[in-house]
């Protein structure tokens, strides 16, 4: 079904949704704010990062996934020894068919819809690097030729925020290439329980296709044709510009603890997200709220801490709280 801006695509829009989250549900347990996120990325066309502890489940629920929009799916394990060519392929000697060698192309688990990069600031900068390209471009240039990825195109990266000995923290460059930086809580009581219910008896739960990747492509133009009044569009550039310490509008903890405040890339990842929140719910235009709801996982990893911040362990997201509660809604009022 081509899916148009009327009601009744948009409704059928969020039951596909709907359906996916529950098919992936299925399989994890819990997590509705990471699976949301993570789906967000997926319609956004942006890449995602998860933060957590080990054993909440995050590779498990990122080929949850995959298997539930019937993607192609690689993992890469990230670690010190990884090399560029590990990733996106080599050129190799093979036999001709009729007789002698010549050098081909074997494409890298980069060429696949959804790419998990697990533990990506284990590896050196050389090899973070070489998904610069990829992610910034959909495509890669190896061997002398620049090669397309598929589409759709996703690279969700995971990282452990405990153990940062051996690691390479990944450069504000790099991070900014990240539709969402997303957060794993540790599960609850209820969720444990039903964590060991499902994972240790006999049977074995597993997703079913409910999307394919023209439908995930039509629903991503969708998403970006919901139109978006000026009063919110005009309410993201504040909260961005009031992330940067020099800006009048700046809270008390931006300009005390804050070096660097969001790139215009995290304003368009805001209202790219607020517009897919408000499908998600099944309305037509995205609201303040969905703005102020999405923001911290657009920006939490664009906002860069100074030294005094790092030193004092405050909490990047306490940050934007403050710039959320701080920057009116109302423009007329932010000039007064």
């Amino acid at each position: 079904m081509t899916i148009a801006d009327t009601q009744a695509h948009l409704e059928a829009l969020q039951h596909r949704l709907a359906d996916l989250l529950r098919e992936v549900q299925t399989v994890i347990v819990g997590q509705d704010d990471v699976l949301r996120g993570i789906v967000t990325c997926l319609l956004a066309g942006g890449h995602g990062l998860l933060e957590g502890v080990p054993g909440l489940g995050k590779t498990l629920m990122i080929r949850t996934l995959a298997a539930a929009v019937d993607l192609s799916f690689a993992r890469i394990q990230f670690t010190p020894d990884l090399m560029p060519a590990d990733i996106v392929g080599t050129s190799v000697l093979v036999d001709r068919p009729g007789g002698g060698r010549e050098l081909a192309f074997q494409p890298g688990p980069i060429f696949n819809h959804i790419v998990l990069a697990d533990e990506i600031n284990r590896a050196t900068p050389k090899t973070q690097s070489a998904l610069l390209e990829a992610m910034a471009e959909g495509q890669v240039t190896a061997a002398g030729k620049t090669r397309p990825l598929p589409e759709p195109f996703l690279v969700l990266a995971t990282q452990n925020p405990l153990e940062m000995e051996g690691t390479y923290p990944l450069p504000e460059a790099q991070l900014d290439r990240f539709l969402f930086k997303i957060d794993v809580p540790f599960p609850g009581e209820r969720e444990l329980l039903a964590i060991l219910d499902r994972t240790t008896g006999t049977k074995t739960a597993a997703a079913r296709p409910v999307l394919d990747g023209p439908t995930l492509l039509e629903m991503r133009r969708f998403v970006r044709a919901v139109p978006v009044v000026p009063s919110v569009a005009e309410y993201v550039v504040r909260v961005l510009r009031a992330t940067h310490p020099d800006d009048a509008r700046a809270a008390d903890l931006v300009k005390r603890y804050v070096r660097f405040g969001g790139s215009p890339r995290g304003a368009q990842a805001v209202l790219l997200a607020a517009r897919i929140r408000c499908v998600m719910d099944g309305r037509k235009s995205p609201s303040i709220d969905d703005v102020r709801a999405v923001a911290p996982s657009a920006l939490r990893h664009r906002v860069i801490l100074n030294f005094e911040g790092e030193a004092e362990g405050i909490a990047v997201d306490k940050v934007i709280g403050q710039v959320l509660t701080s920057v009116p809604a109302d423009a007329d009022r932010s000039r007064s």
